[in-house]
């Protein structure tokens, strides 16, 4: 599980990055290609729109395991 959110993490990331070197790009350079989504262990599905990379997955993290995840101290 935790693969996954890191996965989402960079992702973001990655579009946020764009997003600022798109807005501060100088006028008469080319356009940064939009970030690809980086690959998910175990079955992440990537799938492109225009709006950036969604993931669907097979099966989500259970209530009990996001609550386990987000109080650990590590």
């Amino acid at each position: 599980m935790t693969d996954h959110l890191l996965a989402a993490v960079v992702d973001h990331l990655a579009v946020a990055n764009w997003m600022f070197a798109t807005v501060h790009r100088d006028e008469d350079a080319e356009p940064a290609e939009y970030p690809e989504a980086v690959p998910r262990p175990g079955g992440g599905n990537i799938q492109s729109s225009g709006s950036g990379p969604r993931v669907t997955f097979e099966e989500g993290a259970s209530q009990a395991e996001i609550v386990a995840f987000l109080s650990s101290p590590s």
